[in-house]
């Protein structure tokens, strides 16, 4: 199963070693990973070095440490990435007006595969959220129901890479600007142009209109673009 570390910085190893086993399926997600003792007698190397690299990587959230349980595989990956995206977005002085951009960018070319490769059941599913969307009663539940209608799209590509990115730069959206979503959809509620740019791209998916799709989701961004144009929080 492990093998033993030799020479270098060892937490780092053992982490690679990790890492490595992930990758080739050894270790699989919600996976136990053995005693801290019992991994420093099979890697040969401290139970220090152990507990730096399990400490490491669960701070990138790959490892999820269970009190009185033990150290696990993570079961959820929505936050792998984030801590050294938003660390480069910081440094590099990122903007929001950045992660619009290639939020743009990703979920444009999205939208066209999803009309491309969509299932039957899944357009009803589209289609309730859509329905879900018009009939909302509250700000709060329009954000909820915006971000799904965008998950599912990604979700329904079949790329898990698309599905991945999109949540790593949602959570960086969310990390930078505080309530970004709800900001967004409020500007976005006069004269229902939240429902009818929903509207455009659901069924433009539905009807398998790839182009189309494109299309309805590259207005959406633009909307969204307009809509926080002359807001000084968004410019930061």
């Amino acid at each position: 199963m492990f093998e033993p570390i030799k020479n270098k910085k060892i937490h780092q190893q053992v982490s690679e070693e990790i890492q490595k086993m992930i990758l080739s399926g050894e270790l699989k997600l919600g996976d136990k990973l053995p005693a801290e003792r019992k991994m420093a007698e099979m890697l040969n190397v401290s139970r220090t070095s152990i507990r730096e690299a399990l400490r490491s990587l669960e701070i990138i959230g790959i490892i999820e440490s269970r009190q009185g349980e033990g150290n696990f595989i993570s079961e959820n990956f929505d936050q792998v990435g984030l801590e050294p995206m938003s660390l480069i977005f910081t440094l590099k002085n990122g903007k929001f007006k950045d992660i619009l951009e290639i939020r743009n960018i990703i979920e444009i070319e999205a939208a066209g595969l999803t009309a491309e490769r969509i299932s039957e059941e899944r357009k009803e599913v589209l289609k309730d959220l859509l329905n879900d969307l018009i009939n909302a009663e509250s700000e709060a539940e329009r954000v909820a129901i915006d971000k799904s209608i965008h998950y599912k799209i990604a979700e329904y590509t079949n790329n898990i890479l698309i599905v991945t990115i999109l949540e790593t730069i949602s959570s960086l959206m969310i990390y930078f600007i505080k309530d970004a979503r709800l900001k967004i959809v409020k500007n976005l509620k006069v004269d229902n142009l939240l429902e009818n740019m929903h509207k455009n791209i659901v069924n433009s998916i539905i009807s398998g209109d790839k182009n189309k799709a494109k299309q309805a989701m590259k207005e959406h961004f633009d909307n969204v673009y307009l809509s926080i144009q002359d807001n000084e929080e968004f410019d930061n």
